[in-house]
């Protein structure tokens, strides 16, 4: 599910593992009952989308142009040939992309199809990808074909169900979205993301990012209204090492009110 901007839930001080409240079911319901726009996707901060966005394309790129460096110098190494790769060369299409949580597709729309032939979208509630089928088909009926990629699978299931086909994608998006699952789904399903990568040991792309709010205290903090926890730093590092990922990029998003959470990525590939 998509996730919001809000900036201080409540914290239920009875409760020593704040994720152990979490119920999927309330987490629906408050997300069915949300508008099928920006504005309800980012709990009103739509101004807050585009700096969003580009923040990630930004990760993303640098991410990219850092990988296609090291397999260059490795190369060149190894003498082999290769050409040469400059800063603000053309990166080129990933052959397959997950959007998980996607909500109304806006990071689908906004982003992924601009790195990715071919976009999964991964969306428990289905008026909000019915929102996204809809769009998609009007601005492809406005603008016809363009030269960027396509949605192909639109797959209507919580992420604790979701199991990625192995070796299928070269980039899993996560973003304001694990927090609807507990400690230990997360790891169970940043595992099956692990092997839903590409084969990562190659000099093939492969990264599973996580994008979420993070809490500034020592303790993770739960949100009664939609069922959801925002965790600390250190407990994402956790959470990730007991999945067998490592962190090989990770940085702020910067632009956003200084009201809200301060908000985190990481790019992670198997240890």
């Amino acid at each position: 599910m998509a996730g919001d901007m809000r900036s201080s839930p409540p914290i239920l001080p009875s409760t020593s593992n704040p994720d152990a409240a979490i119920n999927h079911e309330t987490s629906i319901n408050y997300w069915s009952s949300v508008s099928s726009d920006v504005n309800g996707m980012l709990g009103g901060f739509p101004q807050t989308s585009r700096i969003d966005l580009q923040g990630s394309a930004n990760f993303l790129a640098k991410l990219r142009r850092k990988h296609k460096q090291v397999q260059q110098s490795r190369s060149q190494t190894e003498g082999g040939i290769t050409e040469s790769t400059s800063v603000g060369q053309e990166l080129g299409l990933m052959e397959r992309v997950a959007d998980c949580g996607a909500g109304i597709g806006r990071i689908t729309k906004g982003f992924l199809l601009g790195v990715g032939k071919s976009v999964d979208v991964v969306e428990p509630v289905k008026k909000f990808t019915d929102e996204l089928v809809k769009s998609l088909d009007e601005e492809k009926e406005e603008n016809g074909s363009k030269s960027k990629g396509e949605v192909n699978e639109v797959i209507n299931l919580g992420l604790q169900d979701w199991t990625p086909s192995p070796g299928k994608y070269n980039l899993i998006w996560n973003q304001w979205c694990l927090g609807h699952l507990t400690d230990a789904q997360l790891v169970a399903y940043l595992k099956r993301c692990k092997d839903g990568l590409v084969d990562s040991s190659s000099s093939t792309e492969a990264w599973i990012v996580v994008k979420e709010n993070m809490a500034s205290g020592v303790q993770d903090i739960y949100d009664e209204e939609d069922s959801s926890v925002t965790r600390t730093d250190q407990k994402f590092r956790k959470l990730f090492s007991q999945a067998g990922l490592q962190i090989v990029a990770t940085e702020v998003q910067r632009g956003f009110p200084r009201e809200l959470f301060a908000v985190r990525m990481y790019a992670l590939r198997p240890e």
